[in-house]
């Protein structure tokens, strides 16, 4: 027994989801816990909690409320259906929003601690010679902060991988569109095809035991050299 055609198609579909959602968090993740690490206004609590919901909600609910706002009666499917669009339901466009706000905080929160981490007294230096904020950002945040960005990115992408609550909610079950690899295991189940389901199920343990190898890895190489 091995992966069928359209396990295959699943996995790319789910590849595909991941990487274009750890590059869009990362983009607008970095500003957001840049400004999470060194803000002192009040909004600090109200936004960081808004960030970690998706830790303690289950996923149905943000599914379901994307599902509301996304369809034709949704204040977003209005606005994209005005514009000739159409809704972003059942679509790989209304996947993506769904795994940015489902992964936001397994990006957001890795790398405010690691700009945390740096302080105040590296950006004091940067300033002291006359570095603008955009030197300061690439010269002294970016390098400091790389462990950050590699701990944000790995488990955003794997977080992603591992989404089916709320892709099942707002994509349903399309071939080839929004049928990723958790649902494509659920229909195995559901068929009572287990070799098939053992099959992908176990490759995406390897998966996800590979990126976890790596990322605690990658920990332990930055303690001996640090």
């Amino acid at each position: 027994m091995t992966l069928s055609s359209a396990d295959y198609s699943a996995i790319w579909l789910t590849l595909k989801l991941a990487s274009l959602t750890t590059v869009i968090l990362l983009v607008i993740g970095t500003p957001i816990a840049l400004w999470l690490s060194r803000t002192q206004s009040w909004l600090r609590g109200p936004i960081g909690a808004i960030v970690a919901l998706p830790l303690v909600l289950p996923p149905t609910v943000i599914g379901f409320y994307l599902l509301l706002a996304l369809g034709p009666n949704g204040w977003v499917g209005q606005f994209t259906q005005s514009l000739g669009l159409g809704t972003l339901t059942f679509s790989f466009a209304g996947l993506v929003i769904g795994s940015v706000l489902y992964s936001m905080p397994f990006v957001i929160q890795p790398l405010q601690n690691a700009f945390s981490a740096i302080g105040t007294r590296p950006l004091e230096v940067a300033a002291t010679l006359r570095a603008n904020p955009w030197d300061t950002f690439f010269s002294v945040i970016v390098p400091l902060a790389r462990p950050g960005f590699i701990t944000a990115a790995i488990l955003g992408f794997a977080h992603t991988v591992g989404e089916f609550g709320v892709v099942l909610m707002i994509g349903g079950n399309i071939p080839d569109k929004t049928r990723v690899v958790s649902v494509q295991i659920y229909d195995h189940v559901e068929a009572m095809e287990y070799a098939q389901a053992h099959w992908l199920a176990g490759s995406m343990l390897v998966f996800s035991f590979a990126v976890l190898l790596a990322l605690y890895s990658s920990r332990k190489t930055k303690a001996v050299w640090s």
